[in-house]
């Protein structure tokens, strides 16, 4: 088991929740298991419960039209559920046509798109079944004689760029769904025709981590100017208004371990400007999720900030916990512990995670023994169950949020809130 153990002559605080991030998994997991048969997780109706609803929403005859029946089409069960759903995450990453055109030559190329032909009554699945078709034998390896090579090879080199804008365009109506708008005055807009029906949002910036100084500022007054359109869209309380998510690594370009002492002297400022300007408008902030290896950083940053005088009597402080990570219910302690100390109630948004392939590939490049966070998802369901558990028994630390694509653990906590609030 490899542990992260802080310099023993420094003043940096040594968290013991870190000491769990590496954990070995197994045993883990079989502790884990034995909590929750102790406490009946996950409730008995909860199954019954998420069933219900899934035969509702598949009964819903808005889900057979238009992109949700391509995701229902095309689910992750099949090889070209997968490589949909890497071609569409990657391409929202790639700047460069040339790499988008071999992207979509590697994923195209290997799956049986014709099994999907005619399985569904959605015209919309059905022609976009016959673009993959097509988009894959046209971008298949070509013979290299003959004027039949030539033609593959021309066919090639018209079909990548065709198929890149008809992807790019399939993602751009997929991101619709689940992006608020492209930009903050879309956003604000669609949030507010969304807010007579009940719904509060969290705005957040989407994008990679700053890398310069520039990108920092930029960053910086996107969010102040975030933070302000979400104070003006009412409601009679914090929590009735939406919040804003705040990225630590878009606040600095050199967020970091290695770089703590700058990260304090310059990061932290900037944060406390965020809080107050967010408490001076009356809106919720939470300090989004990264990896493992800032997590220390991050909850020292929290810490300062959160015992700041001129806020600790603003209830909107927020941070983001990830129960993919194997430090997650040592670290709700931890938080527990301080947030009563600090004599204040900390909001704690429990998801999943984000970020598990690149902190399985770093700490395969580091050459560490295991890993931050689990490797199959029915651990970190079953983490994540134990750590709503740990959120709503203490309600005198905590305002839980939860966020969950699935219908089984959403039922779960609702039955485990019915239970201890």
């Amino acid at each position: 088991m490899a542990e992260f153990v802080f310099p023993q002559s420094s003043n940096i605080p040594a968290h013991s929740f870190l000491t769990h991030c590496r954990a070995d998994e197994n045993p883990l997991v079989a502790a884990l298991l034995a909590e929750a048969e102790a406490h009946a997780l996950p409730p008995a109706q909860a199954t019954a419960r998420a069933t219900h609803w899934i035969q509702e929403v598949r009964a819903d005859a808005r889900e057979h039209r238009g992109l949700n029946a391509l995701l229902r089409e095309y689910d992750l069960s099949t090889a070209e559920g997968v490589a949909l759903l890497c071609l569409a995450e990657a391409l929202l990453r790639v700047p460069d046509a040339n790499t988008a055109d071999l992207l979509i030559r590697d994923k195209l190329t290997a799956p049986h798109w014709e099994a999907h032909l005619g399985h569904s009554d959605s015209l919309f699945v059905n022609a976009a079944t016959w673009a993959l078709l097509f988009g894959e034998r046209l971008v298949d390896v070509p013979e290299q004689g003959g004027l039949r090579g030539v033609l593959h090879r021309l066919a090639a080199r018209l079909g990548e760029p065709v198929i890149r804008v008809a992807s790019r365009r399939m993602m751009a109506e997929l991101g619709e769904v689940f992006v608020l708008g492209a930009d903050l005055d879309e956003a604000r807009r669609r949030a507010a025709r969304q807010a007579d029906a009940g719904y509060l949002h969290s705005f957040d910036m989407l994008g990679e981590a700053a890398r310069t100084a520039a990108d920092a500022a930029a960053y910086l007054a996107a969010y102040r100017e975030a933070i302000a359109a979400a104070g003006a869209l009412g409601g009679a309380s914090l929590r009735e208004r939406p919040g804003v998510s705040v990225k630590l690594s878009a606040l600095h370009p050199r967020y970091e371990f290695a770089q703590r002492g700058r990260v304090l002297a310059e990061l932290l400022p900037r944060l406390r400007e965020l809080c107050r300007a967010a408490r001076d408008v009356g809106v919720a902030l939470t300090i989004d999720a990264e990896e493992a290896d800032r997590l220390g950083l991050q909850i020292e940053l929290l810490e300062a900030v959160g015992s700041d005088p001129e806020l600790r009597d603003w209830p909107g402080l927020g941070l983001a916990v990830q129960a993919y990570q194997k430090c997650a219910l040592p670290l709700l302690d931890h938080l527990a512990g301080w947030a009563r100390a600090a004599g204040r109630r900390l909001q704690v948004r429990l998801v999943k995670g984000a970020y598990w392939d690149s902190e399985i590939k770093h700490a395969q490049e580091q050459g560490l023994a295991d890993y931050p966070v689990f490797t199959r998802k029915a651990a970190t369901d079953l983490h994540y169950l134990l750590c709503a558990r740990r959120l709503l028994t203490a309600a005198e630390s905590f305002y839980p949020q939860f966020a969950t694509h699935n219908a089984h653990t959403l039922a779960a906590v609702l039955a485990l809130s019915l239970i201890h609030i």
